[in-house]
């Protein structure tokens, strides 16, 4: 879909009749590429309108996304697992703001489309570095009463972060029952504590670190209002001023140094 500076952002279909029969907005699998590789999450981004195959899309960030990203058409991954975690509540004739931010706009894309179905009003703000890197723009103006786009470098839309726009928009009393935020971890964050002040209802889809994605393990625990959650079976979505999200940060630099060290072998 995009590649920048080495950045790939990569759609793949996936046949998984089973999944996209059940799954709903908000909800995510759980895959492994090859039965050495690891177990990673990600959101159902679409499912075909004959329920026969689901939609992921992502980012080449570490060894499992690049080994992902480089399988062709009729390749086969080793094991496939969902839906997974709870769906997105979905209310009626509200006002919601959805945010997305680089590769989470894929994860904002079913539940927008799910809360325009139920007859919200939808307010979209995508951000992303630069516009190489901006996606599912069309499908999302689609889905969405009002529109808005930053880049970073100003390449595209307003030059800035979608918390600029976030924040405007609630200081000119634009009414808002909810926002709905997905992207990196300092976005989600910025998000929680620009609506904060606003006391707007703010949930945030936490993409934790998992290893078998039942609760068993414990790898993918947060602190949320004082209290330890499972990103798996207790997410993935959370209250975002209710979120530990110094905690959520050391957690996910766990592994970084390690998961750079192998890539590099692995990949060369």
């Amino acid at each position: 879909m995009a590649d920048v500076s080495g950045l790939r952002i990569v759609q793949i279909k996936l046949p998984a009749k089973d999944i996209a029969a059940k799954a709903k907005a908000g909800q995510f699998i759980v895959l492994m590429v090859t039965e050495e590789g690891e177990r990673i999450p990600l959101t159902i981004a679409d499912i075909d309108s004959n329920k026969t195959t689901i939609t992921i899309i992502f980012q080449e960030a570490g060894l499992t996304t690049r080994l992902l990203g480089k399988l062709e058409p009729n390749d086969s991954l080793y094991a496939l697992a969902g839906p997974l975690g709870h769906p997105t509540e979905i209310h009626e004739n509200e006002d919601v703001f959805i945010v997305g931010g680089g590769v989470g706009i894929a994860e904002i894309y079913p539940v927008a489309r799910a809360f325009k179905a139920k007859g919200n009003r939808v307010t979209t703000i995508l951000g992303a570095r630069t516009k190489e890197l901006l996606i599912l723009e069309e499908e999302l103006k689609k889905a969405s009463d009002n529109f808005y786009v930053t880049t970073d470098d100003g390449s595209y839309g307003k030059k800035g972060f979608v918390t600029d726009i976030l924040k405007d928009l609630l200081a000119g009393k634009k009414a808002c029952n909810l926002v709905y935020a997905v992207g990196p971890i300092p976005m989600m964050r910025k998000v929680a504590e620009t609506t904060k002040p606003f006391n707007v209802k703010t949930l945030v889809s936490l993409n934790a670190l998992m290893v078998d994605a039942t609760g068993m393990c414990g790898c993918c625990r947060v602190s949320v209002g004082g209290k330890t959650k499972f990103s798996c079976v207790d997410g993935p979505e959370f209250d975002a001023h209710e979120v530990n999200w110094d905690e959520l940060v050391k957690r996910n630099k766990i592994y970084y140094d390690k998961e750079q060290h192998i890539c590099k072998l692995s990949l060369k």
